[in-house]
């Protein structure tokens, strides 16, 4: 790691290329850029890699080798992958995943309140108090969830809207609201759908 007057003096004297250009004054490095020094690579540039996973039904939402069931062995091949949301191990749907840690931070920091879209069925019929209560927000374990879509899409499946991602949050809400979820499936996250992706697999997205 060069000092700034190091690095300062290697820019005066224009050996340093960014990206194959030689720069001459202090500038702004992405994380992805090459970075060559007397014209020797110093780092390489980094391919940023953006996949949309349908997570299937029973396995946890871990890259980590050591956790049952976890997702490793759907992405072999493609190193220092992390997981944009999670689902629980019962749940299925979109999963995002990148070697951009800043691009994974954007979309699970809850400030940045990324839409996350829902289809939930449950075990008995809708009624309108439920979406009314469910929309409004509930309490559950000590915090009342935030304002939310939620739309009755015939008797006992619904579609959620959440900007919020608690643990377990969805099931948690119904629980409170005297319902069951049988099934959960997670079909957007901000601007990106799950499509027709089959379960297991994967696709490329460009961001």
């Amino acid at each position: 790691m060069l000092s700034n007057k190091e690095a300062q003096s290697l820019i005066d004297k224009k050996v340093i290329e960014i990206d194959g250009v030689v720069i001459s004054e202090n500038c702004i490095i992405s994380d992805a850029s090459e970075i060559k020094v007397n014209g020797i690579i110093k780092r390489a540039k980094k391919e940023f890699v953006y996949l949309r996973f349908y997570k299937p039904v029973g396995f946890q939402s871990t890259l980590n080798k050591n956790v049952d069931n976890n997702l490793a062995s759907f992405f072999k091949g493609y190193e220092g992958l992390a997981i944009a949301g999670r689902l629980d191990k019962q749940s299925e749907g979109l999963l995002l995943l990148s070697n951009n840690g800043k691009w994974v931070e954007e979309l699970c920091n809850p400030k940045f309140e990324k839409e996350k879209e829902y289809i939930v069925v449950v075990d008995k019929q809708i009624t309108d108090e439920f979406v009314n209560n469910f929309k409004n927000g509930i309490e559950i374990d000590k915090y009342i969830t935030k304002k939310c879509f939620c739309e009755k899409m015939n008797e006992n499946s619904l579609r959620i809207i959440l900007t919020e991602g608690k643990n377990r949050q969805i099931r948690k809400m119904c629980q409170v609201l005297g319902y069951s979820v049988l099934n959960l499936k997670r079909i957007r996250v901000a601007d990106l759908l799950l499509a027709d992706i089959q379960a297991g697999k994967f696709e490329f997205t460009i961001i």
